[in-house]
């Protein structure tokens, strides 16, 4: 039976892919686990079986903390922390001789208040807030003590302890990840932190980001009747794709990449995918087009001849077979993110803090960034997001984010 875990194995958490991308970039295996990733879903949503999962909170920046195993030093770190030469912070100094502007300032108090948690290990989280971050606001007639870190606006009953904590405290981080290693090279990452554990501090407010209570979330009949015949739908279809189509896609990153980047942008108009046979035409028509623009671009015959060459090996891909395949890859996406949405609905019910987007117009509902499944069959984190929603917000100009805010 497949179940989830809270582990991640050998992989740093940098970057999850979502779950439908798994066609493109998994093969055979990763599509077969993002499937399993549903089933799984379908069957805790279900009451079938037991699970965990997490909420993807719209934190920023990313913040690393713990202790150096090569020198037992406290450090803060962004990203470059799994770099060849890794970049971690254990001063104030270090903080300052590499960042400017709110990034510095977030690290900082990262460094400051985060060394008072006791930390073992090393754990990675989101960042939230600062004090200054903090509002006040009365949306739809409720009072709420909101923080805007990025594109969702996180709003928390201003009567609520919560709400105390918050206005008590100088910053806040939810904790995700916990790594384990004796360099950072070597560190392997698993899913959630036992926050508990952490020594008292009311400057930190601290979170973790499982979803525990699911109590509120369980499924209709009605529900699990829709999904199941997804469901059945999906694993037809899957049985129909080439698995050597699957295989070059899984060993090309560079054209699954690029098939994503297409993708994108229907996303980007908050649109969906149609007709898989067209959409497969304009995606042709514009890898040919961009290539073109590359061509152009370049100034001597041999530069041009290059990207000649880089062209016709990409397009080398579109047989009439793989065109065939690729055309139910897009059906199965489609079909993913059918099931995909409908579990998200029923997992928006339990939400303990309202979100809301904000426009020149004032603040819209919105649900959750998404959320994380862990997968036993191939031990690797996805993303369940609603693409429309909050990929579509995400990249909408119309949506005022946390860094449009004076002072950011």
């Amino acid at each position: 039976m497949i179940t989830f875990k809270s582990y991640i194995v050998e992989q740093k958490n940098t970057h999850m892919t979502h779950i439908e991308d798994k066609v493109i970039y998994g093969g055979v295996k990763g599509t077969r686990e993002a499937i399993f990733a549903l089933i799984g879903l379908r069957d805790m949503l279900g009451g079938v079986k037991k699970g965990k999962l997490s909420v993807k909170w719209d934190g920023a920046p990313a913040v690393f903390a713990g202790i150096d195993p090569s020198d037992n030093r406290f450090f803060v770190a962004k990203k470059g922390i799994f770099n060849k030469n890794p970049k971690v912070y254990k001063s104030s100094d270090d903080i300052d001789a590499d960042t400017s502007g709110d990034l510095n300032s977030k690290l900082q108090e990262a460094f400051q208040y985060t060394s008072a948690l006791g930390i073992k290990g090393v754990i990675q989280g989101d960042f939230l807030y600062s004090k200054s971050d903090l509002s006040t606001k009365t949306i739809e007639g409720k009072k709420y003590v909101t923080f805007h870190p990025n594109t969702i606006v996180y709003a928390v009953d201003a009567d609520s302890q919560a709400a105390k904590d918050i206005n008590a405290s100088k910053i806040g981080i939810v904790w995700h990840t916990t790594y384990t290693g004796n360099s950072f090279e070597n560190m392997k990452a698993s899913y959630g932190v036992d926050i508990s554990k952490f020594k008292k501090s009311t400057n930190v407010w601290s979170q973790d980001a499982m979803l525990r209570d699911l109590t509120d979330v369980t499924m209709s009949s009605k529900d699990t009747e829709e999904v199941n015949k997804n469901l059945t739908s999906i694993g037809k279809l899957f049985n129909q794709i080439s698995s050597t189509t699957l295989k070059q896609l899984e060993n090309n990153p560079a054209l699954a990449q690029s098939i994503e980047t297409f993708n994108n942008t229907y996303v980007r108009k908050g649109e969906v995918i149609g007709d898989t046979r067209k959409h497969v035409e304009n995606l042709i028509k514009w890898q040919t087009a961009r290539f073109q623009k590359e061509i152009d671009s370049r100034k001597t015959d041999k530069g041009k001849q290059a990207q000649v060459t880089k062209r016709d090996e990409l397009l080398s891909f579109f047989s009439k077979g793989n065109k065939s395949n690729l055309e139910k890859m897009f059906e199965l996406q489609k079909l993913i993110v059918v099931v995909k949405l409908k579990l998200i609905n029923i997992l928006n019910r339990v939400k303990k803090i309202d979100t809301f987007v904000m426009t020149k117009d004032g603040f819209r509902v919105t649900g959750e960034e998404g959320y994380v499944a862990i997968d036993t069959l191939g031990k690797d984190a996805v993303k369940i997001v609603d693409r429309m929603e909050f990929s579509y917000n995400n990249f909408s100009p119309e949506i005022l984010k946390g860094w449009d805010n004076a002072g950011r």
